[in-house]
C-alpha cells in the first residue's frame, strides 16, 4: 500500500537559528476541493519555544503559507488559541491534488534573496531536540474531523560555541582527587562540538604545579569528565578554562580545599521545574534535565496534591521514575507533593517523603484535610514539611501552628521572590507585580517575623513554578526573579544522608549561583542550636567566624542578630574570611522567655555579590538557660579581622 511522504527541507537546525522552513507533504491519496489542512506548530510561543509565525503574507518577515504545484500560494489562517495547548494554523483546498502531487508549508521570508531570509526567517527552538516533530492533520470533508496526524522532524543541534561551564565540587579534602564535569555551551547553554577546526581548551587553576597542564578539543558529544584532579594547599580555588583560538577564560564556581572535608555540598533543588520541560507531562525528561544539563545533584518532585493538576495515574508515574532515576552518589530524588489550604495558619507546604512509592496526601480526603491529621499519621522519618511562599498575600503561612518536629526547613525565595523580609526591612527580590494585577507581599508571612517568635528552621530556595497557587504567573505582570538554588552540607550524596541534614538544618540557600559558605559560632555550624549551660561563655562572648567565596566580588555581608543587621562588611572581593565577637550581654538581646521555652537569641548571614545574586545561611540559636551573672571580668570588645573592612 502507498503510504504519504513527509521531509523538511532544512532537515537539520541549530538552536535559535532564523532559516526559511519547507514542509513538504507527498500525498498517497487524492485530496479534493475544500479539504483543510491543520498545521500544529507544538509551540507555545515562548522564547525559547519554536517562533510563532504571521498570516500577513504583505509582511515578508516570519511568515506562514502552503503553496500547490504550478506556484499557487494558499494563505494561513491562525486557530484559536483558547482551545489548542500549542498554536495551530489552518490552510484550505482551493483545488483538488491528486494522488502523488506534494504540498509544501513555508514558514519563513518569502523573498528568495539569502540575506532576507537570514534577516526576515522563522527562528528554531532554542533548546536542541532529536527529532523535533511537527504535526499536519488532513480533514478530506473539510468539516473539521482530523484524522490521526502526519509527522515532520526535525533536528535541533546546539549553535556556535558560547560558553565553557565547568561543573566541580564546592568543597574537597587536600591531596583528596576529584572529577571535573567540562561543558562546551552555545549561547542558550546547550552542548554544542560547534567550534571553529583546531579550537584548543588549556586548563589550569591556581598553584598549578608545572608539570599539569592539559590542553582539551572540544569532543563531539560537548562535555568532556576531567578525572583525579587534587589541590596541595587548603584554600579557595576556582578551575580556569582558557579557549587558545579566542584567548575567553571562563571560571568555575569557587572550590574550598580544606585539611581534612568530612562532609561535602550537594546542590540541587527541592521545588520547582524546567521552563523547557513539563514536570507532568514527562517526568523522565524533566528527571534528565535536571540531572544532565543543570548537573543537580538533588532533584525533588513538586506537583500539587489535588486530583485535577495531578490524576492517579501521573502521581503512579511520577512515583516510578522518581524510584528509577535516585542513584547513589551520582544524582538524588525525593517524592514530594505541593499541599495548599487557604487558612492562613497552614498555607502553601512542600511535603517530602523520605521514601518512595507513597500516596498523594490530597487535601479532599478526610484523613489528609489538615495538616495536623497529616503529622499524625507520619512520622519524622517518614516526611518533612517545608513552608514556601510565605508572603504572597492570598498564599501566606503565619506560622501560628509551627510544629518544629517536622517544619525543620523554610523555602525563603523562589523564583517569584523572598519571604525573608518586608521590602521597606530591606528585602532585595520582594513579592511584587508590575501593572495593575498580580500577588504583593503580606507581613504576615514574614520568616523573620517568625524567627523573633522562635520558630526554628533552616533556609532552602526553590525555582520556578506556574502550576497550582502559581498558574498564569508565567504570562502575567507578576516580577519574575532568577531560579534559586539549595545547598545542603552532608556526609554523602545518599538520600538517607541528604534528607537527615535537612532534618538537621544543615543546608543554606541562594538565587541561583553555587556561593560557597561556612558560618559558624563558637565552632557549631548552621542549624545549631546552643545553650549557655552547656556553654557558660555564651553568655558575655559570641564568637562567630567561617567564609564565603562567591562566583564574583562580594559587595556586602550582613550578619542579622534577632532579625536586625547587628554588622555589615563590604569585602569588594570574591573570597571573604570573617572572625567577629558579639561581646554584648547576652540577657540584653535575648527574646523573653515565651511559656516553658527559655530565653534565645538568633543569627544568621546574608550576603549580596556584586551581580545582585544573594546567599542565606540558616540562622544559629542560642538559648539563655542559666542567669547571666552581673558583670564579667575583663569583657573582650567587639573585633572585626582577619581581612575586609566594616
Amino acid at each position: 500500500m502507498r503510504r504519504s511522504i513527509c521531509y523538511c527541507e532544512p532537515n537539520l537546525a541549530l538552536a535559535g537559528e532564523l532559516a526559511t522552513w519547507k514542509f513538504s507533504y507527498t500525498t498517497a491519496t487524492s485530496l479534493p476541493k475544500g479539504t483543510r489542512l491543520k498545521f500544529d506548530l507544538l509551540s507555545r510561543g515562548r522564547e525559547i519555544d519554536w517562533e510563532i509565525p504571521s498570516v500577513n503574507l504583505k509582511e515578508k518577515k516570519n511568515v506562514i503559507w502552503a503553496e500547490l504545484l504550478g506556484g499557487k500560494i494558499i494563505p494561513a489562517k491562525e486557530l484559536d488559541k483558547s482551545t489548542d495547548f500549542s498554536c495551530s494554523f489552518e490552510f484550505n483546498l482551493t483545488s483538488e491534488v491528486k494522488s502523488g502531487d506534494t504540498i509544501s508549508i513555508f514558514m519563513g521570508a518569502t523573498e528568495k534573496n539569502k540575506e532576507e531570509v537570514v534577516k526576515k526567517g522563522n527562528r528554531a527552538q532554542t533548546s536542541i531536540q532529536r527529532r523535533r516533530p511537527f504535526y499536519l492533520y488532513i480533514d478530506p470533508k473539510g468539516k473539521g474531523e482530523y484524522r490521526d496526524p502526519e509527522i515532520f522532524t526535525i533536528d535541533v543541534r546546539g549553535n556556535v560555541l558560547k560558553n565553557i561551564r565547568i561543573i566541580a565540587p564546592s568543597l574537597v579534602g587536600k591531596n583528596k582527587r576529584f572529577d571535573v564535569i567540562i561543558r562546551f555551551e552555545d549561547v542558550f547553554g546547550n552542548l554544542t562540538n560547534n567550534a571553529p577546526e583546531g579550537t584548543l581548551v588549556e586548563v589550569s587553576y591556581e598553584h598549578l604545579r608545572e608539570n599539569l597542564n592539559w590542553k582539551l578539543f572540544v569532543p563531539e558529544t560537548g562535555f568532556i569528565n576531567v578525572p583525579n584532579l587534587y589541590f596541595n594547599e587548603p584554600g579557595i580555588y576556582k578551575i580556569q578554562l582558557r579557549n587558545l583560538k579566542t584567548n575567553d577564560t571562563y571560571f568555575s564556581a569557587p572550590i574550598k580545599c580544606s585539611l581534612e572535608a568530612d562532609k561535602s555540598i550537594y546542590w540541587g533543588l527541592l521545588h520547582g521545574e524546567s521552563e523547557k520541560i513539563d514536570s507532568l507531562e514527562n517526568i523522565e525528561s524533566c528527571l534528565r534535565h535536571f540531572r544532565d544539563e543543570r548537573n543537580s545533584q538533588f532533584y525533588g518532585v513538586s506537583p500539587f496534591e489535588s486530583i485535577e493538576e495531578t490524576p492517579n495515574d501521573i502521581w503512579k508515574t511520577i512515583c516510578a521514575q522518581v524510584a528509577e532515576f535516585n542513584e547513589e552518589f551520582r544524582f538524588i530524588t525525593f517524592l514530594g507533593m505541593q499541599w495548599f489550604n487557604e487558612a492562613p495558619e497552614e498555607g502553601l507546604r512542600h511535603l517530602i517523603y523520605s521514601k518512595d512509592n507513597k500516596p498523594t496526601l490530597r487535601k479532599k480526603d478526610m484523613k489528609t484535610n489538615t495538616l495536623k491529621k497529616i503529622y499524625k499519621s507520619h512520622t519524622t522519618k517518614d516526611l518533612i514539611s517545608i513552608p514556601s511562599f510565605t508572603m504572597g498575600k492570598g498564599f501566606e503561612t503565619t506560622f501560628i501552628d509551627f510544629d518544629p518536629d517536622y517544619e525543620r526547613v523554610v523555602e525563603i525565595y523562589n523564583a517569584w521572590g523572598s519571604s525573608e523580609c518586608t521590602a521597606k526591612e530591606g528585602n532585595l527580590r520582594p513579592i511584587t507585580f508590575n501593572g495593575k494585577k498580580g500577588v504583593a507581599e503580606t507581613e504576615k508571612g514574614s520568616i523573620r517575623k517568625a524567627l523573633n517568635n522562635n520558630c526554628r528552621f533552616g533556609f532552602v530556595a526553590g525555582g520556578l513554578d506556574d502550576r497550582g497557587i502559581y498558574n498564569g504567573f508565567y504570562e502575567s505582570d507578576q516580577v519574575q526573579y532568577s531560579p534559586g538554588k539549595t545547598a545542603i552540607i552532608a556526609l554523602e550524596q545518599t538520600r538517607e544522608a541528604l534528607y537527615q541534614a535537612l532534618i538537621n538544618r544543615s543546608c543554606y540557600a541562594t538565587t541561583g549561583e553555587r556561593i560557597v559558605l561556612g558560618f559558624y559560632i563558637a565552632g557549631a555550624q548552621m542549624g545549631s542550636e546552643l545553650n549557655t549551660k552547656a556553654k557558660p561563655g555564651l553568655s558575655f562572648n559570641r564568637h562567630i567566624s567561617g567564609f564565603i567565596a562567591g562566583t564574583t566580588p562580594i559587595k556586602e555581608i550582613q550578619f542579622i542578630r534577632n532579625g536586625k543587621p547587628f554588622h555589615i562588611v563590604h569585602p569588594k572581593q570574591s573570597h571573604y574570611e570573617f572572625a567577629l565577637d558579639d561581646s554584648e550581654p547576652i540577657s540584653k538581646i535575648v527574646f523573653p522567655a515565651q511559656g516553658e521555652k527559655p530565653p534565645f537569641v538568633y543569627y544568621y548571614l546574608r550576603a549580596v555579590q556584586d551581580d545582585g545574586h544573594i546567599i542565606w545561611g540558616s540562622p544559629i540559636w542560642i538559648d539563655q538557660t542559666e542567669t547571666t551573672p552581673a558583670a564579667a571580668p575583663n569583657q573582650p570588645k567587639k573585633i572585626k579581622k582577619p581581612n575586609g573592612k566594616a
